[in-house]
């Protein structure tokens, strides 16, 4: 498995955690967009949801090529810097953390409606709109003292949500799906009419959110060059698939009622905030078994739409970092804690914003999520449209450079092969950006407001720091230091927390090895899910150094021949486990004197050790004083 020494990105991130991940942002969004798009597409909902699909499909390819061009934190943000210059990648950025903003919004806004079908006053305002807030607040406090997620319960989460839909497709299919109902609710221009067509067209990108996810992850990827593209394919057949077999056996379920401008559906109406729990109530299915399906729909949506506000507050930090340190926003949002080392800043601004964005829904009611609606649409569009220009500017600008995913169709501009799908996404995603600024007025003045407000802010800010506009800027990072060696063989391996800067635990390991043996001294510096892997951490960094410089040290003076390394890493113990590995140590020594409170005694790190343990494993905590 690749690693990361130094400055470079611990790539531990599989296929499957890929996969998962991001069909997690993705497929959540049937639990908000089924509703919202089937209010005004009516009858030609699936047709509508298979438009917006080739779109994301024209999108995703390019997302695939770039992301596997650029594996880095930052998605349109990145592949605009790298084609363009600094003020359009800032364009791009800033209109992609709208889009966060209003995943965190949307989803924690549907949270308590799922769970509704445990407490019916969750599902209509004010419920809905004070329990989305709670869930926003929870998750900026965890997220500000360093909450985890775990890659084994994301992927069980997101088989389990592809399972359910699937098994509700199955049992519609068999059960009440009607081919002839369905053609029969379709009047083109009247039901629905063409602008609510055009309108549920521009709002139907809603379904798609989270593609980014995968270029955000495309630095933690174990094989980038192989695994990403595969991830684009997979989530994007899995999305596609889902999404045809549910919009049908919903119509079936919840059909369309009169015609003209007066038409309507339930799905789009009292089932418009939890539209998949409006399916299951009209299956057709025994009451016994329709109310666990219930009650299990309604815990795995809340429990994923849950993950996915926490994967927005995510998103938004990384990106904001990744700004920060291209210098593209203030340091301040750069700004660790003092404690928990996250990103609070960014954090609590953030959620900040998506919190106020629910406020006016107390009084606009089912308005309010049609709104933030628009508003993503508005955000996506401005994103996708930079990302599909800069990947066509990439192909005439940079003609041979290295692209392990390729898009296949082309036509020759100037001599050089641009893809056809880049072109045709580019026109599609402008037309629809267009047709939310003619049509969605509120999105029309916040998100040109948004976009405006950011603007002013990035020129004035480079202003200040004496920087051009459209210059590559990034923070510094800590040069390699010159008595870095880079490691052969080894029989012992010792991990130094941060503050054993007497080198205690490697005098202590020192006891047991042989005079001849070599150690290995290994600072693991664990960065946050908030932050990109890559992200600066000078002050931590340079404590590391400090720290092993002086188990160098010490093991000079015992006579051994030490060797240093630290390894940034989300999973300490798993770093530790794959370290051993590579070395083929004979001994793990960890000593947990000087390790936060949550480790000194049989904590995370030791626990994973002990549970994955390559070799012989020594753990020496803390005597406990007795009273």
């Amino acid at each position: 498995m690749a690693r990361i020494e130094s400055h470079g990105l611990r790539r531990s991130v599989g296929l499957g955690g890929l996969f998962a991940t991001a069909y997690g942002n993705v497929g959540s969004s049937i639990y908000y967009a089924l509703g919202l798009v089937a209010a005004y597409a009516l009858g030609l909902t699936p047709v509508i949801f298979m438009l917006a699909g080739a779109l994301f499909a024209l999108t995703a390819k390019t997302y695939a090529e770039g992301a596997s061009m650029f594996p880095e934190a930052g998605g349109s943000s990145s592949f605009a810097r790298h084609a363009f210059n600094e003020f359009i990648s800032f364009f791009a950025g800033w209109a992609l953390s709208l889009d966060y903003i209003l995943t965190i919004a949307i989803s924690a806004f549907f949270v308590p409606n799922y769970l509704g079908a445990f407490w019916p006053f969750l599902d209509h305002p004010p419920g809905d709109i004070i329990g989305g807030i709670v869930v926003v607040i929870i998750l900026a406090v965890l997220n500000v003292r360093g909450i985890g997620e775990s890659a084994k319960l994301n992927f069980f989460l997101a088989i389990a949500d592809l399972l359910t839909q699937v098994l509700i497709i199955v049992v519609g299919g068999f059960l009440i799906l009607d081919p002839k109902r369905l053609v029969d609710q379709v009047s083109l221009g009247s039901t629905p009419t063409w602008g609510h067509t055009i309108f549920a067209l521009s709002l139907a990108m809603l379904a798609y959110t989270g593609i980014e996810t995968v270029s955000n992850m495309a630095e933690e990827a174990s094989d980038p060059d192989h695994d990403l593209p595969k991830a684009v394919n997979l989530i994007l057949l899995a999305v596609l698939g889902v999404y045809a077999g549910i919009t049908v056996v919903a119509l079936s379920a919840l059909p369309v009622h009169g015609h003209g401008p007066h038409a309507y559906t339930n799905l789009g109406g009292k089932y418009q905030a939890d539209p998949v729990l409006g399916i299951i109530a009209h299956l057709g299915l025994p009451g016994g078994v329709q109310h666990v399906l219930r009650y299990y729909v309604g815990l795995l949506a809340a429990t994923i739409l849950f993950i996915a506000t926490n994967a927005g507050l995510i998103g938004i930090s990384r990106l904001s970092w990744s700004l920060a340190e291209h210098r593209q926003l203030p340091m301040l949002f750069a700004r660790l804690h003092p404690r928990y080392h996250t990103p609070w800043f960014t954090i609590l601004f953030f959620s900040g914003f998506a919190a106020a964005l629910l406020l006016p829904g107390i009084v606009l009611g089912t308005g309010e999520i049609n709104f933030l609606g628009d508003l993503y649409s508005y955000g996506a569009m401005l994103s996708f449209t930079t990302a599909h220009a800069a990947i066509i500017a990439l192909r005439l600008k940079q003609p041979d450079a290295r692209r392990p995913f390729m898009i296949k169709v082309n036509v020759r501009i100037r001599g050089k092969p641009v893809p056809v799908s880049a072109l045709v996404g580019l026109v599609g995603t402008t037309a629809a950006w267009i047709s939310v600024m003619v049509l969605h007025v509120d999105a029309r003045y916040v998100g040109t407001g948004w976009m405006i407000v950011g603007v002013t802010g990035y020129v004035l800010y480079r202003r200040r720091e004496g920087m051009d506009l459209t210059s590559h800027y990034r923070m510094p990072h800590r040069e390699r230091p010159p008595w870095f060696v880079e490691l052969e063989y080894r029989s012992a391996l010792v991990p130094i927390f941060g503050t054993d800067v007497d080198a205690s635990a490697l005098r202590t390991a020192a006891k047991l090895v042989g005079e001849d043996a070599s150690v290995e001294a290994v600072y693991i510096l664990a960065v946050p899910n908030q932050l990109s892997l890559d992200a600066g951490l000078e002050a931590e960094e340079t404590r590391g150094y400090e720290v092993l410089e002086a188990a160098r040290l010490t093991g000079r003076r015992a006579g051994l021949r030490v060797q240093t390394r630290l390894i940034r890493t989300r999973s300490p113990g798993a770093a530790i486990v794959e370290e051993a590995q590579r070395t083929g140590a004979e001994v793990i020594y960890l000593g947990t004197q000087h390790a936060p409170p949550s480790e000194r005694a049989l904590g995370p790190t030791a626990s994973y050790l002990l549970g994955h343990r390559p070799c012989r494993v020594v753990i020496e905590t803390p005597a406990v004083s007795s009273r």
